[in-house]
């Protein structure tokens, strides 16, 4: 009897997406009149606000020159390789032929700086999501001008991060194959591990199984372990005389045979489409494959409510302040934050914003808002994450859930873990600690989308309540002035034994290091730095993206992958 209950319960919760989205479409969405959160910048913060916005530019100023560096790909030289010797376009001048428009959500464009083996701009390949048709689709996209598209350790990380978005949101992927291979000193960090090279692959065949779609175009060389990239596509476009595919080029066969054979001979775009099959599309010219590719994407089985209702997207209404104020919002340090709710209130249609446990655990501020036209649950640090204000993120992220309403965290947590001096102290920490737990569990046991930034401090386990990394965030994204580490710069004491001062010194200058942004950015802890200013056009799009899934028609049944003639 209660085995015949559970699988009554399966079959009728186990609704078709079919189903699902066609009842969002009908459905009205429900009217909200949420309260105005009126947090215009006081005299008495002026100070603490000219400080941070002093702060904030130098970060911006930055940021800035790391985003030339990164646009510029492997240099001059590289690039007059890859133009005129090779004949190719540059990777984001392909992504303008595949895409609607510029207006895409780039992931990670600072990983791969500051390495110990060096500087490797944007990890030698571009990810991100864009429209194709109309459509969000996630794409992998090589620069062949960093190191000649080889692969590294970072570019690996990269890659994996990117079809790990693309399963969660269940975004159509498109590759644009360029690489030479991966760089063979550091084989032991790209090849063995579960989490390493052979992912990429693994992950190919189980989105393929779960009607997440694959489409491959090779548009340069597709050498060794990246041959596998087109083959375990559902659908894969070559492109003549500067598209290839082989295990091994010419060199090897040489050296293993004495044979001279040209590229195009051993694995060229005619090859390949006349006689091996392993692609389903030539292209003459790299225009023409952008052109396949954008009609492969449109014989897609998604129904847009664009398409069904020519309704053109809610964008929200505007915040009553200026988000560039959001500059001086952005705190240097945790001793200068200013009350949480006015970030909010410069993010949120309207600046409207319904609390939820206004008075109880006020170091945790959470609610209800709209961003975009998407309603959404905030969870803001705006303290110390107490006992009651954990019992409360616990309280209210469960909600959240049974509601089936995305979360948005915004964190900026303490800088060092409370002490414990005294037998009250012990109680009170331990009691903490267990509420911490609870808003741990119910953050990682939600099944809701979850995305995080943090805007200040993200340190220790307060970072865990808060969905950090470990957390599985659908996106984490930091503000240039963030600092991510165990404990934040000058509170190291609390690491170490007393009367360690020059141990503390130094490890405080090592924190400093290492806690910034744009460290964490380069070894790929998050999905990149954004500016305060474009958070909300970021988390508006995030949100669009997430909500795209509900629009794939038949995602009831995995099937087996498609198979290669």
């Amino acid at each position: 009897m209660h085995r015949s209950i559970i699988r009554f319960a399966e079959q009728h919760w186990q609704c078709p997406a079919r189903c699902v989205s066609s009842a969002v479409r009908r459905r009205k969405v429900l009217r909200s009149a949420f309260p105005v959160l009126d947090q215009p910048l006081l005299p008495i913060q002026r100070h603490v606000y000219e400080a941070n916005l002093r702060h904030s530019i130098a970060c911006r100023k930055k940021y800035s020159e790391l985003k030339e560096k990164v646009r510029k790909g492997g240099g001059d030289s590289g690039i007059a390789r890859h133009t005129q010797r090779n004949r190719k376009l540059l990777v984001r001048d392909r992504l303008h032929l595949l895409l609607d428009d510029e207006d895409f959500l780039e992931l990670s464009p600072f990983a791969g700086l500051g390495l110990p083996y060096g500087d490797i701009p944007s990890a030698g390949c571009l990810t991100g999501i864009g429209r194709i048709n109309g459509l969000w689709c996630l794409f992998i996209a090589n620069d062949a001008t960093v190191k000649g598209g080889t692969a590294y350790p970072i570019t690996v990380k990269k890659q994996l991060r990117a079809q790990e978005i693309a399963i969660q949101n269940r975004l159509p992927c498109v590759y644009l194959v360029d690489s030479g291979g991966a760089f063979l000193p550091l084989q032991s960090e790209i090849f063995p591990d579960k989490n390493q090279g052979g992912r990429t692959f693994y992950n190919e065949a189980i989105m393929s199984a779960m009607k997440i779609p694959q489409v491959a175009v090779v548009c340069g060389s597709c050498t060794a372990g990246g041959a596998y990239i087109p083959t375990m596509a559902e659908e894969a476009v070559m492109v003549h005389r500067i598209g290839t595919i082989f295990l091994g080029g010419p060199p090897l066969v040489k050296a293993a045979t004495g044979e001279e054979v040209t590229p195009e001979e051993l694995g060229g775009a005619r090859l390949h489409a006349e006689v091996s099959g392993c692609v389903d599309h030539f292209a003459w010219v790299e225009k023409e494959a952008f052109d396949y590719t954008r009609n492969i994407i449109s014989t897609l089985n998604f129904q847009l409510p664009e398409e069904e209702e020519g309704v053109k997207k809610d964008a929200g209404e505007e915040p009553l302040f200026s988000s560039e104020e959001l500059l001086g919002l952005a705190p240097q340090s945790y001793g200068h934050s200013l009350d949480v709710k006015m970030i909010i209130s410069r993010l949120t249609d309207g600046s409207r914003f319904q609390e939820f446990k206004a008075r109880y655990g006020t170091t945790l501020v959470t609610g209800f808002a709209k961003i975009s036209g998407h309603l959404v649950g905030i969870v803001a640090n705006n303290g110390v994450l107490s006992r009651d204000a954990a019992l409360k993120g616990s309280h209210f992220v469960q909600l959240c859930d049974q509601r089936d309403v995305p979360l948005l965290f915004l964190q900026n947590t303490a800088p060092a873990a409370a002490l414990t001096l005294s037998a009250a102290q012990a109680e009170a920490n331990g009691n903490r600690l267990k509420a911490q737990g609870s808003m741990m569990s119910a953050v990682a046991c939600a099944s809701v989308p979850k995305i995080t930034v943090v805007i200040g401090g993200c340190h220790g386990a307060d970072s865990y309540a808060m969905c950090g990394r470990a957390f599985d965030p659908n996106f984490l994204f930091l503000w240039p002035n963030a600092r991510v580490s165990l404990t934040a710069p000058g509170h190291a004491a609390s690491l170490l034994p007393p009367d360690e001062e020059q141990q503390e010194e130094n490890l405080n200058e090592r924190l400093k290091e290492e806690s910034s942004a744009f460290f964490s950015s380069g070894r790929m802890w998050d999905d990149g730095v954004v500016l305060p200013q474009d958070t909300r056009k970021v988390l508006g799009d995030s949100l669009d993206i997430i909500k795209q899934q509900r629009y794939q028609l038949s995602t009831e049944k995995q099937r087996s992958v498609v198979l290669r003639v």
